[in-house]
C-alpha cells in the first residue's frame, strides 16, 4: 500500500517532536502528553495527533505516549535507523561550515567528500578531508556513492553539479545556491533560502 503524500510541515514537526523527546529521556521521563509535547513544539496537542496519526497508532488515552516507544517509531520513519553519506559541493564559507559541524555525524549524517573548482582550496585539509577539485567529483561518487549531496556553488554552475550527480545517482540534494533547480520526479530536493528566512523573521518583527 503507498503512503499518501505526507506535507513537509509534517515532517518538520515530527523532526521537531523527536528533539523534544530525545530531550524527555535525557531527563529520564517516560511518559509525554500531547499537551505537553505541543507546548515543546509550538503547536496544539490536536496537530501532535494529527501528525502522528498518519503512521499510525500511538499512545493511549489518558496514559500519553511512550517517550521511549515514541522516539523509536519517528527515528523510523524520518529514516535514522541507518548511517547517511554525504558529500559537499562548494569549499566557501558554509561549505567549511556544513564540514565542521559535529551535530550532522551525531544525527547519522556523515559527510565524506568536499570538492571546489578553486585550485587555491584543492587539498586544504579540513575535519580529517581533503578538498578535491570538482574533475574527481564523477569518479569520486562512483568509487563512494553519496545518500545526499550538498550543493553549495554560485547559481551560475548549480545546475549542472546537480545534473552530474543525478546521473551518478544520487537521490537527494540539499540546495544552497540561489536558483530553483530542475531535477527528475525520483530525486529529492530541499532549497536552503537564508535570505528567505531572514526575511520571515523581519516580518515578523514589523508585525508584532
Amino acid at each position: 500500500m503507498t503512503m499518501r503524500k505526507i506535507a513537509e510541515s509534517t515532517v518538520r514537526r515530527l523532526s521537531l517532536y523527536l528533539r523534544c523527546l530525545e530531550g524527555f529521556e535525557a531527563q529520564g521521563l517516560e511518559t509525554v502528553s500531547s499537551d505537553v509535547l505541543a507546548a515543546r513544539g509550538g503547536t496544539t496537542s490536536a496537530q501532535v495527533r494529527k501528525d502522528l496519526s498518519f503512521f499510525g497508532s500511538f499512545g493511549k488515552r489518558g496514559l500519553g505516549y511512550s517517550v521511549r516507544e515514541l522516539s523509536s517509531a519517528l527515528r523510523g520513519i524520518l529514516g535514522l535507523g541507518r548511517r547517511y553519506r554525504v558529500a559537499v559541493i562548494g569549499a566557501g564559507k558554509i561549505g567549511s561550515a556544513l564540514v565542521q559541524y559535529p551535530g550532522f555525524r551525531q544525527r547519522g549524517f556523515d559527510i565524506v567528500a568536499i570538492f571546489d573548482a578553486d585550485t587555491r582550496k584543492v587539498g586544504e585539509a579540513w575535519d580529517g578531508l581533503r578538498v578535491r577539485h570538482v574533475r574527481e567529483l564523477d569518479q569520486a561518487l562512483r568509487d563512494q556513492p553519496a545518500d545526499i549531496v550538498a550543493i553549495v556553488t554560485p547559481g551560475e554552475v548549480a545546475q549542472g553539479m546537480v545534473d552530474r550527480c543525478v546521473a551518478l545517482g544520487v537521490k537527494a540534494i540539499l540546495n544552497f545556491a540561489p536558483v530553483q533547480l530542475q531535477v527528475p520526479d525520483d530525486v529529492a530536493v530541499k532549497h536552503v533560502n537564508l535570505a528567505l528566512e531572514f526575511e520571515t523573521l523581519t516580518f515578523a518583527l514589523n508585525n508584532r
